[in-house]
C-alpha cells in the first residue's frame, strides 16, 4: 500500500462512520468469554480460513481466550486435525455465553439460516454479511458490507474487524482510530497535511 493509497483510505473512512462501526462489532465478539466460544461459520461454498487466523492470532496476542475462534465446517475431513474437525452439527450444541459469527459474502443459504436460527435460541450471533436481510434478521449484531457502495470491501472488513477486535479493554472509537492510523502510517508513512 503507498501513501496515496493510504490518503485515499482515511479520507474514504474518516466520514463515514464505518470505523465506529467496526469497533462497536468488534466490541461484541469480545462478548464471548469461553475459549473456542467463538464459533465462525461460513457457507458451503467458502469458509471464513483468513478471519479465523485473524482472530485466532488477535486473541494470543491480546490475552483474550474468549475471542479464541472455532472454525466450524461444512464437511471437515475425518483425518484433519482436531481444530479443523469442527462441523457444522457444532452449531446445534452453541450455549449460553458462545457466539456465533456467520461470515457469508454472499446470500446464506437455507440450510445454513436453518442452524443459525436454532443456535440464537441460545447462544448470540453475529453476521458480517454483504447485506444479507435472511441473515440479518436472525443476527443480534450485523455489520453489513453492501457490494459496490461501501467505503472498503469485505476482505478489508474481515481485516478491520479482527483488529479491532483485538484491541484489549475499554478503547473508544476515538482510540480505534488512532491505532488504525499509527498501523497506516507504519506502513507508508504519516498521512500529508
Amino acid at each position: 500500500m503507498d501513501a496515496e493509497q493510504v490518503a485515499a483510505l482515511r479520507t474514504l473512512l474518516a466520514p463515514t462512520g464505518w470505523l465506529e462501526q467496526t469497533a462497536a462489532f468488534a466490541r461484541a465478539l469480545r462478548r464471548s468469554r469461553t475459549p473456542g466460544g467463538l464459533l465462525v461459520v461460513g457457507t458451503p461454498a467458502e469458509e471464513p480460513w483468513h478471519l479465523t487466523a485473524h482472530l485466532a492470532e488477535e486473541s494470543r496476542l491480546a490475552g483474550l481466550p474468549g475471542l479464541a475462534p472455532t472454525l466450524v465446517r461444512w464437511a471437515p475431513p475425518p483425518d484433519a486435525p482436531p481444530h479443523l474437525r469442527t462441523g457444522v452439527q457444532r452449531l446445534e450444541r452453541a450455549a449460553r455465553g458462545e457466539t456465533v459469527l456467520v461470515v457469508s459474502a454472499g446470500p446464506a443459504p437455507a440450510a445454513l439460516l436453518e442452524r443459525v436460527e436454532d443456535a440464537r435460541k441460545r447462544a448470540t450471533v453475529l453476521a458480517l454479511d454483504q447485506d444479507d436481510p435472511e441473515l440479518d434478521q436472525l443476527a443480534h449484531e450485523v455489520l453489513a458490507v453492501p457490494p459496490g457502495t461501501a467505503p472498503v470491501s469485505f476482505g478489508a472488513a474481515q481485516h478491520l474487524v479482527s483488529s479491532a477486535a483485538g484491541q484489549c479493554g475499554t478503547e473508544s472509537r476515538r482510540g480505534f482510530r488512532q491505532w488504525l492510523n499509527q498501523v497506516l502510517d507504519t506502513v507508508s508513512g504519516p498521512a500529508p497535511g
